[in-house]
């Protein structure tokens, strides 16, 4: 039988465990909010520029001219997949989440004979993929550092991307994030960056010929793909990692707060245990010392 003691170093334990999970259910419910708002802010700038750029490819899918980004470099044989996670955990399975739609993605282009380089945005994307792909993994881009995510840092990060591609280190980059919904809902997403997907933008077909109107664009159409399209590179990672911030803290808050009332459960069962021992102790001194004094 365990001792009064070793019930009372658990309960302590346990405890302290609960102060840290509440405490770091707090955090995230305070952060949760300007992370939502910001992911939601930044949908419609990004879906509006995917039907910006529908309507301006439209005219130039299959053109010779067309731009690199927007027409590809004609192979499908090297792909880079960029896994976009946190550098933090305790937040259930959001990290893991992501990490399996990727794995997932990586096995069937390495079961068709496909080259494939990962860039992790974010620790545990590479801890998770590591495993079974550490000789794929190029690079892993912390963001332990960063308070709160900016456009810069997409940017910075969209600057590489595009300098691989320019270098013709890949031909396809497709990125893996977590779609916020709501704090109990989010939702691994995988979203292709190059080429652009601009066919298959919201609302591109009814965008792109509005009543039989013709539009006349200036600069042509060439000029204006050749700005947009490195732009919306940057957007969409923007837009990526807003979702999965407020993703994280979704996720967080719910896992904290499920983690204090299981400890909650797991103290008040110790304190059931401790009480039942400490009486069986208490009564079996009793009946020690009362046939002692009949002994007597």
């Amino acid at each position: 039988m365990p001792s009064l003691k070793s019930f009372r170093v658990r309960i302590a334990s346990v405890k302290s465990t609960r102060k840290i999970t509440k405490a770091l259910n707090l955090v995230a419910a305070s952060k949760l909010r300007r992370a939502q708002e910001a992911a939601v802010n930044a949908r419609p700038f990004a879906e509006r520029m995917e039907r910006v750029l529908a309507n301006l490819g439209a005219s130039m899918v299959g053109n010779p001219g067309a731009p690199k980004l927007l027409s590809g470099t004609g192979r499908e044989d090297t792909h880079l997949v960029i896994v976009a996670t946190s550098d933090r955990g305790l937040a259930g399975g959001f990290n893991s989440n992501i990490a399996k739609l990727a794995r997932q993605h990586i096995a069937k282009l390495l079961a068709a004979g496909k080259q494939v380089k990962i860039l992790a945005i974010g620790r545990k994307g590479r801890d998770a993929l590591r495993r079974d792909y550490s000789r794929n993994i190029i690079d892993t881009i912390e963001l332990g550092g960063v308070k709160a995510v900016g456009f810069a840092t997409a940017h910075g990060i969209a600057t590489r991307v595009l300098d691989m591609y320019e270098a013709g280190e890949f031909d396809i980059a497709t990125i893996f994030y977590s779609r916020f919904q709501s704090v109990i809902s989010q939702v691994p997403t995988m979203q292709r960056l190059i080429p652009a997907e601009v066919s298959q933008a919201p609302g591109a077909a009814a965008s792109a010929d509005l009543n039989g109107a013709i539009y006349t664009y200036e600069p042509d159409e060439e000029e204006i793909l050749a700005d947009l399209l490195p732009r919306n590179v940057a957007v969409q990672i923007f837009r990526a990692m807003l979702e999965n911030a407020a993703s994280f803290f979704g996720a967080q808050m719910t896992a904290m707060d499920n983690a204090t009332r299981n400890a909650g459960d797991v103290i008040d069962k110790l304190t059931i245990q401790y009480n039942r021992t400490r009486q069986a102790m208490i009564t079996k001194e009793l009946i020690e010392i009362i046939s002692g004094a009949e002994a007597l």
